[in-house]
Formats: C-alpha cells, structure tokens, sequence
C-alpha cells in the first residue's frame, strides 16, 4: 500500500522550496546586474583572472536561471506517463551545473596555458576596483542560496557556482594587488589556473551527489538498517524483505518493502499497515512509502534481500 509524507512534513518541505525559489531569484539579480560590468572591465584592462571571473559569473546566471527553470518544471502534475511528475528535472539541472563548472576549468586552463609565454599588459587598478565589487556582489549571492541550498540539490548546484564564483572574485584581487605592487603579470594566468582547481574541486562533491541520486543510490540520511529493525520490531512482524529506497529529487525520498506478519498479535491488516507506514515516514521522514503486507506463514517461493545482508554491502538473497 502507498503512502505520501504527512501533511505537517509536506508543509515543511514545501517552505523550503518556496523559499530555495526566492533565493534563486534574489541571487539571479545581483549576478545579472554585475555581470555586465565585469564582462566590460574584463575586456578594457586585458585581464584574463577577470575574464574567467566574468565568464563564470555568466555562467552562475545561466546556472540560476536553469535552477529556477527545472523548479518551474518540477511543479508540474503528475501524469499516467509520469507517475513521479517532473521531479528529476532538478537533479538534471544540478548534474547540468556541475558538468558547466568542468567545462569553464577546461576553458580557463587551455587560455592560461598560452599566457605563460607570453604575458600580455594588465591594468591592475580597474581589475582591483571590479574584483573587489565582484566579492561584495558574490558575497551576498551565496549568503542567499547557502540559506536554502539543504532544500534542494537543484539549489545547492547554483550555491556551488556563485561559491567557485566568490574564490574566483578573491583570486582576481590577489592578481590585481600583485600587479600593482611588484608589475607581476605572470600573477594573472597563475591566479587563473588557481581559480579553476578550485572549480573542479568545488563542483566534485554536487557531481557525486547527484550521479547517487541518478544511480537511485540509498539517502544517505536514511538508516536503512535501522527502519527494518523498527518495521520488524511491530507486533505481529515475522520479517522485513525485497527493501528499496532511493531519492526521486531532494526532500522526496520513496521506500519500498514486503513485510511477512502474522495474526497473532490480534492487529487486523490495515492497522498493521498503518503502523508500518506511521514508522517510516514520520520517524525517518520518507515522503513516499509502498509496502506489501503478506501473510507469514505463506511459504515464498521468489528470492529476497536481506536488509542485515545489505547494510554490510553483501549481495546475497535467502528464501522466507
């Protein structure tokens, strides 16, 4: 039988996200208004540091704005052809954004590669001024979306560009203050190059996260182990089997399982049932549960997992 989260969790979760979309927006703001005078210093003072802290801005509002496209999206109506809605399209979105950071750290190094040479001319105080504006400017975008980046993986992908975006804007200042003070402009290509490690390295924790979720891997919040002792700890459970959980999108988990029992606890089915999803949603929090409730002195004649043989990551199966 099915069972959604309850209506107090749902609220909950629902504030979260309108309040992940309205940081998205103010943060989709701040980044466009500042974009433009970045992109423009950038050419005039011939800093490379500051073109690739323009580029990825850029790319923080393209990354903001699919952020807050796939939430759009996401809100859409379950149908028969998609039972679980439009969910995934956040986490498309996050994957999307992680894969962008990839591609900017490639860009960054390939230019810089060709600087070392050849260093060309920097005006160091323009490149000071706009990277000092840009840090405030980044500065208040992460405050934002750190705010409700837990509401949503499809937010936290934006969090982490505005975040690249922060080290880079603190980079270009580094590179500025080094020119002027000692007309090192060997500073702006390796700046550069720090800039981009420090993507690839930011950008590697949301990649992994959102290939767990694609790979319909288990919550990492959720002690599987310890829901099947609780599910088998109900009066009347014999057994716990054929267990799956996975994350549609953040905040929407879904658990599935077969669980043998008995009427000798004098419990009727449904109140069995409704004991069982009483445990997994509301004390571990799982949006959507299905369990099948089958008699325990059935013989089962399919194979099953077993959730103790699972939780040490054994791939084995017993008969009930």
């Amino acid at each position: 039988m099915n069972e959604s989260l309850p209506e107090g969790l749902q609220g909950h979760s629902h504030d979260l996200r309108d309040a992940g979309r309205r940081s998205l927006w103010m943060a989709f703001a701040l980044v466009v208004s500042f974009m433009l005078v970045e992109v423009g210093a950038g050419l005039w003072s011939n800093s490379l540091s500051l073109l690739a802290d323009a580029a990825h801005m850029i790319t923080d509002a393209a990354a903001i704005g699919l952020a807050l496209f796939a939430m759009w999206i996401a809100s859409r109506p379950e149908s028969f052809n998609r039972t679980f809605g439009f969910h995934r399209a956040e986490v498309i979105a996050a994957l999307l954004n992680a894969l962008a950071m990839w591609l900017i750290a490639a860009g960054i190094f390939f230019e810089a590669s060709g600087r070392f040479s050849q260093p060309p001319e920097i005006q160091g105080v323009p490149v000071l001024v706009v990277g000092a504006l840009g840090l405030a400017i980044n500065v208040v975008a992460a405050w934002l979306l750190k705010r409700t980046s837990g509401a949503s993986v499809n937010v936290e992908g934006a969090f982490i560009h505005v975040l690249g975006d922060l080290l880079g804007s603190m980079g270009v200042i580094v590179a500025a203050l080094l020119i002027i003070s000692f007309g090192w402009w060997l500073a702006d290509p390796i700046i550069s190059i720090i800039i981009g490690i420090l993507l690839l390295i930011s950008s590697g924790r949301l990649l992994w996260k959102v290939l767990h979720v694609l790979m319909q891997g288990t919550p990492a919040h959720i002690d599987l182990d310890g829901l099947c002792q609780r599910l088998e700890g109900v009066a009347g459970v014999t057994g716990v089997h054929d267990i799956h959980a996975w994350t549609v999108t953040t905040g929407y988990d879904v658990f599935s399982a077969h669980v043998t029992a008995n009427e000798a606890s004098g419990r009727t089915r449904e109140q069995t049932l409704l004991a069982l999803r009483d445990i997994a949603s509301r004390e571990f929090g799982i949006s959507h549960v299905t369990i099948q409730l089958e008699d325990g002195m059935a013989e089962c004649e399919e194979v099953h997992h077993n959730p103790h043989a699972l939780q040490s990551g054994r791939n084995t199966a017993s008969k009930v």
